[in-house]
């Protein structure tokens, strides 16, 4: 039992709580614009907003970053394995370079976040995006949009039920139905950010700022099942086989580096024995 206690994620404060509040809703905004913008306005015009949201995000992440250490007492160990973490999975990230579905830092986030909670799995998704963008070249407009998102997919890993206690092959199997279906949302949600941007799209599925919400809701989903229903797959079933598989074993060294790191180390100002 005592390994079990001391295994549980990093718990989320009120300041950091109030941070991943924030950044999700500027997120939200951000995404969800299109779908109730003033029919008259120029979808074209925003976007160039993307430098302005990848800038207010690095921003927000900083602050979820220092809510974090500042109310968990976690020390430099912390945050260096953080980065080590970031840095795993940006080197996953070009395996599946041009294959669709095989992207193995879906499951390596997945894990990550359980172990680390919402807060701290919030910033790794976030921050392991952009390093692998930088990795592979893949920086543009959508960049800040992909952070979001891998923040969103991790951070859901530490809000799962059951951190402290639920063990074995039971959490392997909660992992891998919650990576199943993150993996869609996540396709969902980027095909958000860039389908009102592409207008020579056929007229059945293309954004229309004159429609109601209800038809163009439709001609989103239309778009998903056009163009990313097979590759989302793929990247589920990746997720999952990946989890099932090596999950266990990853679990308990991340664990273990966790406790090594002292990610709940309480900080106490007690006057020593004389």
């Amino acid at each position: 039992m005592k390994d079990v206690n001391r295994s549980r994620p990093v718990p989320l404060g009120p300041r950091s709580l109030a941070a991943l509040a924030l950044v999700s809703a500027v997120g939200v905004a951000a995404f969800g614009w299109p779908l109730f913008a003033d029919p008259d306005s120029a979808v074209a015009a925003h976007a160039q907003d993307a430098p302005w949201l990848f800038a207010g995000l690095l921003v927000l992440l900083v602050g979820v970053v220092g809510a974090t250490i500042s109310e968990s007492g976690l020390g430099a160990k912390a945050v260096a394995m953080l980065g080590v973490l970031a840095a795993t999975g940006a080197a996953l990230r070009p395996i599946g370079a041009g294959t669709a579905g095989i992207e193995p830092m879906f499951f390596l986030l997945v894990l990550s976040g359980r172990v680390l909670g919402p807060g701290f799995g919030f910033v790794l998704g976030a921050v392991t995006m952009f390093a692998s963008a930088l990795l592979t070249g893949g920086v543009g407009p959508w960049m800040p949009f992909q952070m979001l998102a891998m923040g969103w997919f991790a951070m859901g890993a530490g809000l799962l039920p059951g951190a402290g206690r639920l063990r074995g092959r039971a959490e392997l199997l909660l992992l891998a139905a919650y990576g199943f279906l993150a993996a869609f949302a996540y396709g969902t949600v980027m095909n958000l950010a860039g389908w009102p941007f592409l207008p020579s799209l056929a007229s059945g599925v293309a954004f229309d700022p004159d429609a109601p919400l209800g038809a163009n809701l439709v001609r989103f989903l239309a778009y998903c099942l056009a163009t990313s229903l097979a590759w989302d797959l793929g990247r589920a079933l990746v997720t999952v086989a990946l989890t099932l598989t090596l999950g266990s074993t990853l679990l308990k060294a991340l664990r273990r580096a966790t406790r090594r790191a002292a990610f709940e180390a309480p900080v106490t100002f007690e006057r020593p024995p004389r």
